[in-house]
């Protein structure tokens, strides 16, 4: 199943480094637009596949390289073989370094392009342009009756808390008076939208940071936001309506114009105090050199990225720090290394020092050349 990339997930596969300076990074393609068959798939996968061999080929006295890029195709093909199990998944990024028995797979619910990069560190770019796509999400299909919790990932809703109650309609009082029949109901529902409640609060506490829609009739939605955490209320970013028993696939559709509205928002509040920043010369780093710089002296907050945007960089063997120049690294004179993207460098030192990425749109970041940042300092 695809699941929901995050930011700790790239911090996990950013502090990875290969011993021999020797990591495979590939990503497949499987949107059926593009991919529409099993047979293409695997043609494609071969293609980057030999790609990755060749480039280990090409590194000039690494026979080290050699070895270890062939061990690590014949775990891939191994694993695509007999594991692979696509299950809706439209894109697929695969990490391995035989050296140090590091094998990782991740099945996306957005198409990635196809490519294949062989360094010391792991090429984690296409994996940070599905940050913020709504994944992770939690919907909530809330009535007077319903209490259905669904995390969205992979692209679909899966189903974490069911507090459906039965509660009597408003005319089955039997022998009761009408208002203390009523009263009676009324208080069902109450518990029944506490319970509901509830089970929100517990997925956002701690400082969880979820967005959360709410799926109800207008009528309830009021009362139960009052039954929700003040965590959760400032989590929920919206509500909208579906029919009363609606199944997944018609609740994903209707809470997908919110979660889009949302990324939208977060992109232009982040561009906005971007720009508010640079403006004072402040708190924000533009460029390829003032970025690497920040990004790997720790003072990267939050960084920004456009798509598409690719800059030669370096990087030191030795302690890791970026640069947007070649030469020597300033801090112990080791010759840097050249690497094809200074966006996928910064990525991995904002990440390393406990910042975020944000992509945002192509041209957002004006003269910035596709890259820029927000600082702690």
């Amino acid at each position: 199943m695809a699941i929901a990339v995050t930011n700790d997930i790239l911090r996990d596969l950013a502090a990875f480094e290969a011993e021999d300076g020797c990591a495979l990074s590939i990503y497949l393609d499987l949107d059926p637009s593009s991919t529409p068959t099993p047979a293409e798939a695997q043609t494609k996968l071969n293609a980057l596949l030999a790609e990755a061999e060749k480039t280990a080929e090409g590194r000039a006295g690494r026979r080290d390289w050699r070895l270890a890029v062939g061990d690590d195709l014949e775990r891939i093909s191994r694993w695509w073989e007999s594991e692979l199990d696509r299950d809706g998944a439209r894109g697929l990024a695969i990490f391995a370094s035989s050296a140090d028995d590091f094998f990782r797979t991740v099945l996306l619910s957005e198409g990635v392009g196809d490519s294949a990069y062989v360094a010391g560190e792991l090429y984690l770019r296409p994996l940070a342009g599905q940050l913020g796509t709504g994944d992770g999400a939690l919907v909530v299909a809330v009535s007077r009756e319903r209490g259905t919790v669904y995390r969205l990932t992979g692209g679909r809703l899966v189903e974490v808390a069911d507090e459906t109650d039965v509660v009597p309609g408003r005319h089955d009082q039997g022998g009761w008076s009408q208002s203390r029949y009523q009263r009676h109901i009324e208080k069902l529902v109450s518990d029944h939208l506490k319970n509901v409640g509830d089970e929100v609060a517990k997925r956002v506490r701690g400082g969880n940071k979820l967005v959360i829609v709410g799926v109800a009739p207008e009528e309830v939605r009021s009362e139960f936001e009052q039954k929700l955490s003040g965590e959760a209320r400032a989590a929920l970013i919206g509500w909208t309506s579906a029919e009363a028993h609606a199944g997944r696939v018609e609740l994903l559709e209707a809470v997908r114009p919110l979660l889009a509205e949302a990324r939208a928002r977060h992109e232009e509040e982040t561009i906005e105090r971007f720009e508010e920043e640079r403006g004072r010369g402040s708190r924000a780093a533009a460029g390829r050199k003032h970025t690497l710089a920040a990004a790997s002296d720790a003072r990267v907050e939050v960084l920004l990225v456009e798509p598409n945007v690719e800059r030669p960089a370096w990087r030191c063997p030795r302690c890791g720090r970026a640069s947007a120049d070649g030469g020597k690294c300033p801090l112990d004179d080791t010759k840097l290394a050249e690497r094809p993207d200074a966006a996928d460098l910064a990525i991995h030192q904002t990440l390393l020092h406990g910042g975020t990425v944000v992509q945002v749109g192509q041209g957002r970041l004006g003269d910035a050349d596709g890259i820029g940042a927000l600082l702690r300092f």
